[in-house]
């Protein structure tokens, strides 16, 4: 058993974990599984996930800032960092790229006007505490006690003033995270704010980052604010920053409740007085601390502590988002900046689909299928509205980061799952339009279905891994229709899944970029990292080396490119053993070889050894990437968590499979990490899943049962595993 983390341990201390409903009985039976979450994993270096309070796929983060400006900060906290800022409501989990953080606050004492950055506080980390819906810490400076809870679309806050000097709050709504320091300044469009009452402030905020965002708020405290004062803005400033202060006396608490909408100010008051309408913060913290335990409950584990809290928090941190946009009566802002009802009732947004379609989605659709339908519903209703299906959808809008149009994959996996709880003619209507109709930015269909690939002369950058990730849409795409029916529509995109084949160089054995006559590009170094918004090239944050891999959908069919198995793998070797030189990316990290778990196009690769005959490399590779690359520590990530993806790969692999190709609804076998688990599926059904004789040095598996039955495919279907049953592991 290893020693728990500081600030776990102090948590625990603290008795965070309670559930204030249950009887005396079910406090002894109920087992409490947001103890092994450590919510500061991945909050240090380039993890980008935050510490704060949230609901499970709520529209509310609220969480701590200690920097704002720089990629640094998408997540607008580092866990070294000395200063809080104050604590915004929104937050990204993971990303590269950065927005939100809407509404910062920050309790005062002593002198109220100040530089618009004199109000930052120290905070001793032995007083920082977290667990899902709950975050503490002390600030020195004011020597105010914060705390912080959630539900879906409103943040509570619990200030305790040891000193009561000028008891007042900052609200900041200039702030927001920004690239540069120019662009935080100036990031804010609009920003109307309105004293209806001594205690209640509303306001509508328009801002833009990542996307245009339109916010409304109302922010009530639980005393009146005597008095308040507007700083000065700067020169291009428009976000208002208040000081309200409060008659208190020391030890006094002030409580804060803010609700957000997409809509209007009363569709924030609608949401506020749905889930928050009393003073009630235990309560509160309580009702989000059981959903979130509901939820993590669904699958139990076997393993240490360290174990416990990687499998938990990766957990955790996939349930963060999507994120629900919709107001509680349905009502959103979309694409169009129209107001409309989502069609069953909820919208859902923050899909990071260039990462998520990987793994994150088929976690989904085995551990939380109620979700599924409403993903693909709010994936259509967008992709409607905007004449394609998102490309990366934040805010109910879109801002084409990225490549491909996995929302294709998702929803093709969906309908071959069996999901039915959406429209197909539908869905497949706005798939067709996706990969037919060109769109801005990303999808030029005329010049890809003319030469076969996008060729590097024509396309301003991501050549090769815009064509292989398109191809993957294609193949997508093409499945759907074939199960529908649509005979024609799927010839064509399967002719198109084949366009993969164009860009391998047979004489170099990588996908290179082409050229429109057909010649290859040169010079050509498969090492050379290429990133389009920074020093461009024909690959996606990465290179020839990590990208020759990606053919998802036919592994065959790319083996028999290089001339057999044997090719293949003497190839696949050199991955994980050729040093990468050069040029570093920030997201090109957690480096085996040229092999980068720490960003997405590299998540499959390991698997292609057991679907090229060589399974115990596969089981010798996931245990040295859960080795290095997963630590129950704040830098415990390799890489971003990416809404969620990295921290599927995690759980699926522990389970020891792997969806190589998602859509294929196969999952395919690489080796356990825990001696056991049992997932908690729809209808009352469990699997379980035993891994015998698994120790450090036993890591290959010798044999595998179904249900008692041997087992000798190199994959297991969805289909076996949501109908129950137990699949052990034979380790060696």
């Amino acid at each position: 058993m290893k020693r728990k983390t500081p600030f776990v341990a102090a948590a625990l201390a603290a008795g965070l974990f309670f559930y204030s409903s249950c009887t005396p009985t079910e406090k002894a039976e109920t087992k409490d599984y947001t103890q092994y979450v450590n919510t500061f994993i991945g909050a240090a270096d380039n993890g980008h996930t935050f510490p704060g309070a949230c609901y499970p796929f709520g529209m509310i983060q609220t969480s701590p800032v200690t920097g704002a400006v720089g990629w640094r900060y998408c997540s607008e906290y580092v866990y070294g960092d000395s200063l809080i800022w104050g604590f915004t409501q929104t937050h990204l989990n993971g990303t590269g790229c950065m927005d939100l953080g809407d509404i910062l606050v920050m309790p005062v004492t002593g002198t109220r006007a100040r530089a618009w950055d004199a109000y930052r506080s120290h905070f001793p980390k032995d007083k920082e505490a977290a667990t899902p819906g709950y975050y503490t810490a002390e600030l020195s400076d004011p020597q105010v006690k914060a705390e912080l809870t959630a539900s879906i679309h409103a943040a509570l806050h619990r200030y305790t003033y040891h000193k009561a000097d000028s008891a007042s709050i900052l609200i900041d709504l200039q702030h927001g995270p920004a690239w540069r320091e120019e662009q935080y300044h100036s990031q804010v469009n609009s920003c109307e704010v309105n004293w209806e009452d001594a205690q209640t402030l509303t306001g509508h905020v328009n801002n833009t980052v990542w996307v245009n965002q339109d916010y409304f708020f109302v922010m009530k405290f639980n005393r009146p604010v005597v008095d308040s004062l507007y700083l000065p803005m700067g020169e291009t400033e428009k976000g208002k920053r208040i000081i309200a202060s409060f008659d208190m006396q020391p030890g006094d608490e002030l409580m804060m409740k803010v609700a957000l909408s997409t809509t209007s100010i009363d569709g924030a008051k609608k949401n506020l007085e749905a889930e928050i309408p009393a003073w009630d913060f235990e309560g509160v913290r309580a009702t989000a601390h059981n959903e979130w335990n509901n939820y993590l409950s669904r699958i139990e584990i076997e393993g240490t502590d360290d174990e416990k809290t990687n499998f938990y928090t990766c957990f955790y941190h996939a349930l963060i988002q999507p994120n629900q946009i919709s107001d509680v009566d349905g009502m959103y802002r979309n694409a169009a900046d129209s107001i409309v009802k989502a069609g069953t009732g909820a919208f859902y947004s923050t899909f990071s689909l260039w990462d998520t379609y990987r793994a994150a989605h088929p976690f989904y659709t085995l551990v939380i299928p109620e979700r599924v339908d409403g993903f693909v519903n709010s994936l259509i209703e967008q992709g409607e509205v905007q004449g394609f299906l998102p490309i990366w959808g934040l805010w109910g809008k879109e801002n084409f980061c990225m490549i491909g149009n996995h929302g294709v994959s998702v929803i093709a996996e969906a309908y071959r799952k069996g999901f039915r709880g959406f429209d197909a003619e539908r869905a497949f209507n706005i798939i067709k339009k996706t990969q037919t109709v060109s769109h801005p930015l990303k999808s030029d269909w005329e010049v890809y279905t003319k030469y076969g690939y996008f060729p590097t002369d024509l396309i301003k950058a991501e050549s090769v891994s815009s064509t292989l990730e398109s191809v993957y849409d294609d193949y997508a795409a093409a499945d759907m229709a074939r199960r529908m029916g649509k005979e024609e529509d799927a010839a064509y995109f399967a002719k198109r899944a084949d366009y993969y084949k164009n860009l391998f160089d047979p004489e170099t054995k990588f996908m290179r970029p082409r050229k429109a006559d057909g010649t290859w590009k040169a010079p050509f170094n498969p090492s050379a990292l290429a990133h389009s918004e920074s020093v461009g090239g024909d690959y996606t944050e990465g290179n020839a080396w990590q990208y020759t891999w990606h053919v998802q959908h036919d592994v065959p069919g790319l083996i028999q490119l290089f001339g057999g198995e044997k090719p293949f793998l003497n190839k696949l070797d050199s991955l994980f053993t050729v040093k990468l030189e050069g040029e570093s990316l920030a997201d090109v990290t957690g480096l085996i070889g040229q092999y980068a778990h720490g960003n997405e196009p590299s998540h499959h690769v390991t698997y292609l050894y057991a679907l090229a005959g060589r399974p115990e490399r596969t089981q010798e590779l996931v245990r040295e990437i859960f080795d290095t690359q997963y630590k129950n520590k704040p830098d415990g990530l390799c890489g971003n968590d990416d809404c969620g993806q990295m921290s599927a790969w995690y759980m699926l692999s522990a389970m020891g499979f792997y969806p190589v190709d998602p859509v294929s609804a196969e999952y395919v076998f690489g080796a356990p990490q825990l001696p056991k688990m049992t997932l908690h599926l729809a209808d009352g059904k469990t699997f379980t899943i035993i891994a015998e004789n698994l120790s450090k040095e036993h890591k290959y598996v010798d044999s595998i049962t179904l249900n008692g039955e041997p087992y000798t495919k190199k994959t297991i279907s969805h289909e076996d595993i949501v109908k129950g049953g137990t699949l052990v592991y034979k380790m060696k």
